[in-house]
């Protein structure tokens, strides 16, 4: 085969991407993995959740040394910050995994090229940067993910109106912080700030923080980040902003109708397809009215033998949905039987409380017509939670109230992002809550609360 021909080029190195070029070299491809940033890892690892994760950790850490240390006993005279100390920390834990990400493609002996990829036809393309060059093969796996999304009356200029890239990268913590849109990204972002000094206020449009988050769920994370010092307006939009030499005047609409003055406006209202100068439409392959890649069966485009997955494709934006679709998708061209389970695939927000789900919410089983039977604890009657000072938040379970299936599970507390992969176990092998109700749990543990919430689901709690 010569050097510039492929059985697969995966376009984009994020997880989607690099997890996907990975599984296709161990099936026996000849593989590439054509990424246009200097890194591998895409916007997960290099701007997105592995950096917020990494400043969330230690901003806690400075929060909690300042004001949570003395119920445990525990005397600290002064505590300081050192924000590049903190910085630097977070771009070295950045930098390993994207060394990592390096030494897989060598172990697997995938080829990085380096540039942006341009679809030239189905069996071509063309790769432009630095150096140019054609690439030829006989699959080609789009996994170009996703870039934040701007608004008209608030257009991002790197300084003053910043998108999620730039609010993890402040040289200083701002005095003041707007943040547009009470997302999983908002509440992370606006959290760090809060711990590190900022006067923080979050905006939203709709009703409830955590917009398609369950109810309860998200009504007991707003009480917590309120309690920490997080302004929260819900109903509210900023109808514009007016760029000063000393901050943004932002004007609002909705129930506290006004302007005030931010150092810095954070918006982070969503993010959007990446598609580039990919020559998608020039090849023919069909894109819906958002700019996402249309797949039909096994993620394949309209155009035989070119497949889409991730950010680019419709569904939740998330890294690990991406690295599972990404799977799939290369064992479905190997003809092995790949799938996802899209009903048992779990969200998190990772604010202090975290807010993680899988599943359906109440609200949702209930749209569809469903009868349901839910079952909810609150984690101050965890006796692990208490020990640990950590006792916001609950845990719900929603499940057929004939079948008694698992539906959804919600988690809102501390360690809640690793509580809900018992849960996503759970539904990936369709548990009832029986099944959980009867599993046991080590004593004290966080994970008792999931045992308890399924207990409540038939209203037979012990310890609540």
């Amino acid at each position: 085969m010569p050097d510039n021909a492929y059985d697969l080029v995966v376009i984009g190195a994020g997880p989607g991407g690099y997890t996907a070029a990975i599984r296709a070299a161990q099936l026996g491809m000849r593989v590439a993995c054509v990424e246009k940033d200097e890194t591998l890892g895409g916007t997960c690892l290099n701007v997105g959740c592995i950096p917020s994760k990494a400043l969330l950790e230690s901003s806690h850490h400075y929060a909690f040394a300042g004001h949570g240390l003395d119920a445990h006993g525990v005397k600290v005279e002064k505590v300081s910050l050192d924000l590049g100390m903190m910085m630097a920390r977070k771009t070295a834990v950045v930098g390993g995994l994207t060394k990592g990400v390096e030494g897989l493609f060598r172990k697997h002996k995938i080829d990085w090229v380096r540039g942006i990829a341009t679809l030239r036809s189905r069996y071509e393309i063309v790769i432009s940067g630095s150096s140019s060059s054609t690439l030829t093969t006989q699959k080609i796996l789009i996994a170009t993910g996703s870039v934040p999304v701007e608004l008209p009356s608030l257009r991002f200029d790197g300084k003053r109106i910043v998108s999620s890239t730039d609010a993890i990268a402040f040289e200083s913590v701002p005095k003041r912080m707007l943040v547009v849109g009470a997302g999983a990204i908002g509440l992370e972002l606006g959290s760090v700030w809060a711990r590190l000094g900022s006067s923080v206020t979050v905006v939203e449009l709709t009703a409830q923080v955590v917009p398609g988050a369950d109810r309860d769920a998200a009504r007991a994370l707003e009480r917590a980040l309120s309690q920490q010092g997080l302004a929260i307006r819900l109903e509210t939009t900023v109808e514009g902003a007016e760029v000063g030499a000393k901050g943004v005047t932002a004007t609002f609409s909705g129930k506290k109708p006004g302007s005030e003055e931010f150092d810095v406006v954070l918006v982070a209202v969503g993010r959007r397809a990446f598609t580039g100068d990919l020559g998608l439409k020039e090849v023919g392959v069909e894109t819906d009215e958002r700019g996402r890649v249309k797949i039909g069966a096994h993620y394949e485009t309209n155009v035989p033998g070119i497949f889409a997955i991730g950010d680019v494709v419709a569904g939740a934006m998330l890294a690990h949905k991406a690295a599972d679709e990404g799977v799939a998708a290369v064992e479905r061209m190997a003809g092995v039987a790949g799938h996802v389970n899209y009903d048992a695939i779990p969200s998190v927000v990772y604010t202090h409380p975290e807010l993680a789900s899988v599943g359906k919410t109440e609200e949702a089983a209930k749209a569809v017509g469903l009868q349901v039977k839910v079952g909810k604890v609150q984690f101050k009657a965890n006796a692990r939670a208490r020990c640990n000072g950590d006792t916001d938040g609950l845990a719900k379970i929603v499940a057929d109230a004939t079948t008694d299936r698992v539906l959804g599970i919600h988690i809102v507390g501390a360690g809640a992002s690793e509580l809900i992969a018992e849960a996503a176990v759970a539904m990936e092998f369709t548990a009832c809550a029986e099944d959980l109700a009867r599993s046991a749990h080590a004593h004290p543990t966080l994970a008792e609360a999931i045992k308890e919430a399924a207990l409540a689901v038939d209203g037979r709690t012990l310890n609540s």
